[in-house]
């Protein structure tokens, strides 16, 4: 029982004397550079990337594209079965070629001939009423042959204009029917185009969601389609960092693409309505030094540059306790006073000099 007690108090002794040998880590003020900056992360976006959508439902009938393919604006990309409109269109061309207004100019011809003959009988009618009003004034004739000229005369000029109107109506329905044809084969063919799906810009294919064959809708994306040489960086800054933020501010962004690289941007745009969910913000920046090559969805981090300051003095961050105290002994803390902060350093105002050693909080 005494050796193990004094093997116990051997093993004792040698871990206060490793402990005692650790020596405690300490830096010193030094003078340098200090960037204040915002951080954010992201994706690469590629320039006036959108997805593409069917504006009606129907199979797949071809695709004109591939993935990796450059396309142009106004270029076919996907053709969806148009059998029915097709169908609807020939209709519509047979009807807009039955309603034409010229097509349809015997029937108005027609009704020009009536007025012309309706508007001679009612002028010879008016003349023979006249004579008989003149007899009846030289007391010439009877009164009911007055009256039945009269009567003659009112039914003619009332035929006269019933055939203006009927001219009329004729022409108004004619034209009406006309122009509806007109705008139904407009429609008609403007649906047809809506089954040949387009390129809305000039750009690369970066994926197709769909194969021929099978069913689309306007609901369901077709393909990604995105700017190849420029791209953009959406950025996602947390709401208590965004009131410092404004367009042209310089941001440097890491990739994992491209390790130990930094490159800039400039902030280009500020979504003014705030994600509840992530309680962020969301940024776009353009590359004023753009990688070599890109992909969009690369994901990337940021400093977005706060303010700059030359020449002052500064301390690891990690030495901060509190942020406004320091070691300056392994028992003593000396309050200091911080100025711009990074991710790494802090700026000190008051308190330290190059000549003081620090020590690293325990």
């Amino acid at each position: 029982m005494p050796y193990l007690q004094l093997g116990y108090l051997c093993i004792l002794s040698f871990t206060i004397l490793l402990s005692c040998g650790k020596k405690q880590e300490t830096t010193s003020p030094i003078i340098e550079k200090i960037t204040e900056s915002v951080y954010a992360s992201g994706y690469v976006k590629s320039n006036h990337q959108y997805q593409v959508f069917a504006k009606t439902s129907g199979i797949l009938q071809k695709a004109n594209v591939q993935k990796g393919d450059m396309v142009h604006k106004g270029q076919v990309l996907f053709t969806i079965n148009q059998t029915l409109s097709i169908l609807n269109h020939d209709n519509a061309k047979l009807v807009a070629a039955n309603a034409d207004y010229q097509t349809n100019a015997d029937k108005l011809n027609e009704l020009k001939l009536a007025i012309d003959l309706s508007k001679k009988k009612m002028d010879m009618e008016q003349l023979t009423l006249t004579r008989q009003q003149r007899l009846w004034s030289n007391e010439i004739g009877t009164k009911f042959e007055l009256e039945q000229r009269e009567l003659t005369f009112a039914n003619a000029k009332s035929a006269y204009e019933s055939a203006e109107l009927r001219y009329t109506e004729l022409q108004k329905q004619l034209n009406f029917a006309s122009n509806q044809s007109k705008k139904s084969l407009e429609i008609s063919k403007s649906m047809m185009d809506d089954y040949q799906i387009r390129s809305d810009v000039e750009g690369k294919i970066y994926s197709i969601f769909k194969e021929e064959g099978e069913m689309v809708t306007p609901q369901v994306p077709l393909a990604l389609i995105g700017d190849a040489s420029n791209y953009i960086l959406i950025l996602q800054v947390d709401e208590n960092d965004i009131v410092h933020i404004h367009p042209g501010q310089q941001l440097y962004v890491t990739m994992d693409s491209y390790k130990g690289q930094l490159f800039q941007a400039n902030i280009t745009k500020i979504n003014p309505l705030m994600n509840e969910r992530s309680r962020s913000f969301e940024v776009e920046a353009s590359f004023t030094q753009q990688p070599p090559v890109l992909y969009p969805n690369l994901t990337v981090e940021a400093n977005i540059v706060l303010q700059s300051k030359e020449n002052v003095l500064t301390i690891p961050r990690k030495y901060l306790v509190d942020d406004e105290y320091v070691w300056i002994s392994a028992t003593e803390k000396r309050k200091v006073k911080v100025g711009l902060k990074d991710y790494q350093k802090a700026e000190i105002l008051e308190g330290l000099s190059t000549k003081d050693k620090i020590y690293l909080p325990k």
